[in-house]
């Protein structure tokens, strides 16, 4: 059985995701260092939370889809387990 580990699939665009989570958790960790106001500090890390959420979304989404074609080819697989995974790991992330 293909499970989502076995056929991970990470491209520039993901890569690029975290780097800009990189720099909201860098930007309020400066805003903390700075006394800057708690509101203001908790709008950057809300965004970068938000931004965390949908970055994994994407990454199981779109390794769930090269999982599901991998299946496509090889009727033997089990589609339904796949699915199964993809929305615990989704369930997971929340």
């Amino acid at each position: 059985m293909v499970k989502l580990e076995d056929k991970t699939v990470y491209d520039k665009a993901i890569v690029n995701r975290i780097n800009r989570l990189q720099g909201q958790i860098n930007g309020a960790l400066k805003m903390i260092e700075e006394g800057k106001d708690c509101k203001d500090v908790v709008t950057q890390l809300s965004a970068a939370k938000s931004a965390l959420n949908r970055t994994m979304n994407v990454i199981v989404s779109e390794n769930l889809v090269e999982c599901v074609k991998e299946t496509m080819n090889n009727p033997d697989e089990d589609t339904d387990a796949l699915v199964k995974e993809a929305v615990e790991l989704l369930n997971k992330s929340r």
